[in-house]
């Protein structure tokens, strides 16, 4: 009886693998909607390929149907729907309607992914309210850590996808170095020193530099808060003393405004510097790209920015980018909150905004790409002292979701962005 009950379970399972797909819808029916994307990057490390639904129940996932895959949507806890192929039949030929929005993109080959944080050389200050590296994590998304050091070694040419976040690439330490460990403040320091820079700024220029390198080669590029604001105001500035002689011992250029290059920027153009010498008070902005003029931020809970609807069949990467089962997200503040539309360069899309801001924006540049998102962190506390996320109280944060659009996003067949 035992070999016979062994014997239906095994053709069962033969049967399943031979003619079924799992779905793992990204609608209010999934449980866990940040940790499916680790799924999907897992089975793309498998060397399968997925299928990513766009507009499609919340943006889907399609996987060839095999054991190894529904145990692990079971392990991760991500709800998912063993479907036959006469289903997959219809739903991608409603799909493939031209007289729908949706579309069905290719993921072929996992990107592998690095973060550019200072927790590589010692316990930072927002080590634990690192969006990106708290989300990666919970995911379960497998990534490595580089910092100046390893940037200027040529490292960033074994990886595909790099983030940025909290980060200050002017040499002004966040222009607050109080709020920063002594750790991380000699480390950069020591660095410099290492590769012969007299200055913090004059390395963090050549980071710079080297990413914005990175990015035109080819690579994808990916940067939340300051590090996406100080990333321009440093390429801007180059050749240009901009820091304050509270960090490093003399003043700034006084026709400094006036010598920035625009043309060396990614995203931003025109904007004002946020200059202080003897008269620095503590302000941590860093120019007017940064805006906090968004509606309602004494009470985020209540205030939220929109993502804009694209077309997945013409316009396939920013639709990619702003899957979600949400339109309206809530608004969340970091040091640099939002970008102020009238510094974004035309050639800049803009692809979530609210009312007085652009808050989700994507551009080109060379062979690769980047994306900017405004804020911290989607689902953190406001305030000075930040806690750690717990993401298991947020596994539906669409905030969040736009983080894993972008970290899938290499891995797909590409199309060019028609408008």
């Amino acid at each position: 009886m035992k070999t016979l009950y062994l014997f239906f379970l095994l053709l069962a399972t033969a049967i399943k693998s031979l003619a079924n797909s799992v779905l793992i819808p990204m609608d209010d029916k999934q449980s866990n909607h940040l940790k499916a994307y680790g799924v999907a990057y897992w089975v793309l490390k498998e060397d399968l390929e997925v299928d990513w639904l766009l507009n499609y129940r919340g943006g889907s996932f399609l996987i060839k149907y095999s054991s190894a895959v529904e145990k692990e949507c079971r392990l991760r806890g991500v709800s998912y729907e063993v479907i036959s192929d006469a289903t997959v039949n219809s739903m991608m030929s409603q799909i493939t309607s031209p007289d729908v929005n949706m579309d069905a993109v290719k993921l072929q080959k996992a990107a592998k992914i690095v973060v550019y944080s200072p927790i590589k050389v010692g316990r930072a200050s927002f080590e634990d309210t690192d969006a990106v590296l708290l989300v990666l994590k919970y995911a379960e998304i497998p990534f490595e850590i580089v910092y100046d050091e390893e940037i200027m070694k040529g490292d960033l040419a074994k990886y595909d996808w790099l983030h940025l976040h909290h980060e200050d690439f002017t040499g002004q330490f966040g222009r607050n170095r109080r709020r920063m460990s002594l750790e991380d403040l000699q480390a950069q320091e020591n660095i410099a020193k290492k590769f012969g820079y007299k200055k913090v700024s004059q390395l963090k220029l050549d980071v710079a530099r080297t990413i914005k390198g990175f990015c035109a080669g080819g690579g994808y590029l990916f940067a939340m808060c300051s590090g996406a604001e100080s990333l321009d105001v440093a390429l801007a500035a180059e050749g240009v003393d901009i820091v304050p002689s509270i960090f490093d011992g003399d003043g700034i250029d006084a026709n400094a405004q006036s010598k920035l290059d625009f043309s060396k920027t990614l995203a931003f153009e025109d904007f004002k510097l946020e200059l202080g010498d003897d008269e620095y008070r503590g302000g941590m902005s860093f120019s007017s790209i940064n805006s906090s003029s968004g509606q309602g931020w004494n009470d985020e809970s209540n205030s939220f920015f929109s993502l804009f609807d694209f077309s997945a069949k013409w316009d396939v990467i920013p639709a990619m980018l702003v899957q979600n089962h949400e339109t309206l997200i809530r608004e969340f503040m970091g040091q640099t909150t939002a970008f102020n539309k009238k510094t974004v360069k035309s050639s800049v899309l803009v692809m979530g905004q609210s009312k007085a801001s652009d808050r989700y924006i994507y551009g080109e540049l060379g062979r690769g790409q980047f994306t900017f998102y405004g804020g911290h962190d989607p689902e953190g506390q406001r305030g000075f002292h930040r806690m750690p996320t717990d993401l298991n109280l947020h596994p539906h944060s669409p905030g969040y979701r736009l983080i894993l659009n972008n970290v899938l996003f290499p891995s797909a067949k590409k199309k060019k962005r028609k408008t």
